[in-house]
Order: C-alpha cells, then sequence, then structure tokens
C-alpha cells in the first residue's frame, strides 16, 4: 500500500503559478504510476496527468496540455504538478493518486489522497 499526501494549494490569482506536490509512503514508490485529477464543485474528476514509475513517459489530459507539467523523484517519493498559466476555471480540488505500473495506460488508479484546494480567482 500507498499513503499519499498532497500540498502546495493555495489562492493565486489568474496568470500565476503553482507547484502542487504529493508525498508517497512506502519503500516502493517507484514502481508506482502517478497521476494528478481535479475535481471542481459541481462536475466530475477530470484527468490533469500522469507519469510512469520510471519517469520517462508522461501524459496530459486537455485541461493540462502546455501549461502544467508533471515530474517526480523517486528519491524523495515525490510527484510534482507545475501548474502555469493559471485560470479561474482550473479552481478545484487537486487528487494525487498512485497505481501499479499499468495504471497509466488504463487510466486507473488504486490509492488517491485527500486532496489540495486550488483556487484562482479573476
Amino acid at each position: 500500500q500507498v499513503q499519499l499526501v498532497e500540498s502546495g494549494g493555495g489562492l493565486v490569482q489568474a496568470g500565476g503559478s503553482l507547484r502542487l506536490s504529493c508525498a508517497a509512503s512506502g519503500r516502493t514508490f517507484s514502481s508506482y504510476d502517478m497521476g494528478w485529477f481535479r475535481q471542481a464543485p459541481g462536475k466530475e474528476r477530470e484527468f490533469a496527468a500522469a507519469i510512469r514509475w520510471s519517469g520517462n513517459s508522461t501524459l496530459y489530459g486537455a485541461c493540462a496540455k502546455g501549461r502544467f507539467t508533471i515530474s517526480r523523484d523517486n528519491a524523495k517519493n515525490m510527484v510534482y504538478l507545475q501548474m502555469n498559466s493559471l485560470k479561474p476555471e482550473d479552481t478545484a480540488v487537486y487528487y494525487c493518486a498512485a497505481g501499479d505500473r499499468g495504471s497509466f495506460y488504463r487510466g486507473q488508479y488504486d490509492y488517491w489522497g485527500q486532496g489540495t484546494q486550488v483556487t484562482v480567482s479573476s
């Protein structure tokens, strides 16, 4: 199992940047594919980005392309989401997720954090 704790959310003006962090417990972090999702009030959960266990492949959802960058540091058990050029419509709770090595392709993850709120003001 792996436990995930997100941090780095907050209030930012439109056009600004935030970097979200996700700290993972467990000695096998490097074997997990990792993802970031978000959910705005009244909306379904939306895929933002994913990174393979090795860090050598990334995938982005439509909401993230060209503005967000996912990365990981397996030595520190951390995954990050750098978000630039933020818009009010990026306001949501952002969740970190972990799954086995097939999760990157299936889009399905087994472990979820509690989420961190991102609010973008206009």
